[in-house]
């Protein structure tokens, strides 16, 4: 054993094979790793109060030369002394919880409560874009700028609703960090959120008109005839693509959908139409003895992606935006989308019934709302009814008829 230097560092020679030590012949305990691929690093071999062997490696020669890094090991040895434990650190390093391991426990104990389509939704968020930008961090250590960029990245890549939508799931997980005391604040809280506009979309009498059409000539009559069903009751895509038989008496016509269906968690008891029942009545004939969805999936389970089926119906009925884009070699081409969503469906049959002069009790009660103000959106569509009836009232009190000539009121005094 001799007293290490640089010369004689970078001069041992390499293992065969693993790794092999050369002790200093200073400071017991301190040393050079060398490995078989030719890497050097300081090592420090010590025991703990409590008896356990340990090396803490110090660092890498030549970043460390060896008078420096026999230095270090000499004062590591002095705080060993009196009971510090270098490589406790180190384990607790490793150990501190990183995004992906917040997302991994989100996702199992915060999402298992949530509705089977908005676990979907957020777990598809966080593996598009929460784990790829952010799963090596360490959750204690993400600020403020880290969450705010990744929300103006996601903006500039032109989806500024998404980037709302992110922040929105990472303000949650952090808020359930610090109640598994993974970390003392919430960094997304304050981002500025991208503006969002209220958006309220209806099919019109003609789209109503010319989706039937489509939807009549659309290969996939599964997809087909859960749109007509959307159409048909109001209810939420998920409710309709998890629809159980044991849950729909078609002789009284009412649907029952279980809590665990719905977004408010409670029963929900709605009539069906005739038109809903006749469809409903039709898929039973059709149905396999025993079958448990009304629109079973492949495998496993009941139909879940539409997406693309209400694209080529869209597109069928002419229900479309039509925006021009450049490709990646500046060519424009013309991109064609839905001007409607799935959930305008539900939007399309509460307009209906308001139109129709019903009450918004009634057409809360039908969707289902708990609040009375998530209905107050259609509020505006009874003005319709309401504009036919006063002018009821004004065709008795001053009937025109053809022709006859309109007199100002007089008004005074008697």
């Amino acid at each position: 054993m001799q007293k290490l230097t640089d010369t004689i560092v970078k001069a041992l020679p390499l293992p065969a094979t693993g790794n092999k030590i050369a002790y200093d012949a200073d400071v017991k305990g301190f040393g050079v790793r060398v490995t078989a691929a030719g890497a050097r690093a300081f090592i420090l071999n010590y025991r703990t109060r409590t008896g356990r062997e340990r090396r803490y490696t110090i660092g890498a020669f030549p970043d460390w030369k060896t008078g420096v890094a026999r230095a270090q090991a000499a004062e590591l040895k002095k705080r060993i002394d009196v009971g510090f434990d270098p490589m406790a650190e180190v384990d607790a390093d490793r150990a501190a919880k990183t995004v992906a391991d917040l997302c991994d426990r989100f996702e199992e104990d915060h999402l298992g409560s949530k509705r089977e389509a908005t676990a979907r939704d957020y777990k598809a968020l966080i593996r598009r874009e929460i784990r790829p930008a952010l799963k090596h961090r360490r959750v204690d250590e993400v600020e403020f700028s880290d969450i705010d960029a990744l929300h103006r990245k996601i903006t500039r890549r032109g989806a500024p609703y998404l980037a709302n939508r992110t922040v929105a799931v990472l303000s949650k997980m952090f808020a359930l960090a610090m109640k598994w005391r993974w970390r003392t604040d919430n960094p997304a809280k304050g981002i500025e959120r991208n503006q969002e506009a209220k958006r309220h979309r209806y099919l019109s009498p003609a789209e109503i008109s010319s989706l039937t059409g489509a939807l009549a000539a659309l290969e996939d009559q599964q997809a087909a005839n859960i749109f007509r069903l959307l159409l048909l009751t109001g209810a939420r895509r998920g409710e309709v693509q998890a629809a159980r038989w044991a849950d729909l008496d078609l002789t009284t016509g009412v649907w029952t959908k279980p809590g665990s269906t719905t977004k408010q968690k409670t029963t929900h008891r709605v009539p069906l139409s005739a038109p809903a029942r006749q469809l409903l009545a039709a898929l039973l004939a059709e149905a396999e003895e025993g079958a448990e969805f009304v629109f079973p999936g492949r495998s496993d389970g009941h139909r879940v992606e539409i997406k693309n089926a209400w694209r080529d119906v869209c597109i069928a009925a002419g229900i479309v935006t039509t925006t021009t884009e450049k490709d990646g070699r500046g060519r424009e081409r013309i991109v064609v989308t839905p001007s409607a969503r799935i959930h305008d469906l539900r939007h399309t049959y509460a307009s209906v019934l308001a139109s129709a002069g019903l009450s918004l009790p009634i057409i809360g009660a039908l969707l289902g709302h708990s609040q009375p103000a998530t209905t107050a959106r259609y509020s505006h569509l009874l003005d319709d009814p309401l504009r036919q009836a006063t002018e009821r009232v004004g065709a008795i009190v001053m009937p025109t008829g053809e022709g006859a000539e309109i007199k100002p009121m007089k008004v005074g005094v008697t």
